[in-house]
């Protein structure tokens, strides 16, 4: 029998941990709610929480190292991502966005586009807020990606 698929959550920020947990319990997909202090999470079989160290990139180092082929990471990471990536796992954002190998290299040098132009004192701005529709657009994205995973095994 292969692995089974899993959901990876790096969670600190992460808004749309209900709307995993309900397709998780549909799918009856493990997750593992990963972060640096402790939050709430259902009481339930399926759910796990992995408390980590306060270092640095710990819950990222956790994740990266838990992902497989079988995994689904979600994070708005691009770095967390691309390891992710790397390690054969689908990774999705927040707001439903695929992160694939095609679209992690751009995501990247974006990333550090806008780093440099932060720290020469440029007001850029930030992400727009999160929406209905990045949340309906998630919950669609996470179904087909398990539908996906299940279907290989």
């Amino acid at each position: 029998m292969s692995t089974p698929v899993q959901i990876l959550v790096d969670a600190d920020a992460c808004p749309v941990k209900d709307e995993i947990y309900r397709v998780a319990w549909r799918h009856e997909v493990a997750v593992k709610v990963v972060s640096n202090s402790r939050l709430r999470v259902p009481d339930h079989p399926l759910i796990e929480r992995v408390v980590v160290s306060d270092g640095f990139d710990a819950a990222d180092d956790w994740i990266a190292e838990a992902a497989t082929a079988r995994s689904i990471v979600v994070t708005a990471d691009i770095l967390l991502a691309d390891r992710a990536l790397k390690a054969g796992a689908s990774v999705l954002g927040p707001n439903g966005k695929p992160f694939t190998m095609a679209s992690i290299g751009p995501a990247i040098a974006t990333r550090a586009i806008m780093a440099d132009l932060r720290a020469g004192g440029d007001q850029i701005g930030g992400p727009p807020p999160f929406s209905k529709a990045d949340r309906s657009q998630f919950l669609q994205a996470l179904d087909s990606a398990l539908v996906r995973l299940k279907r290989q095994a």
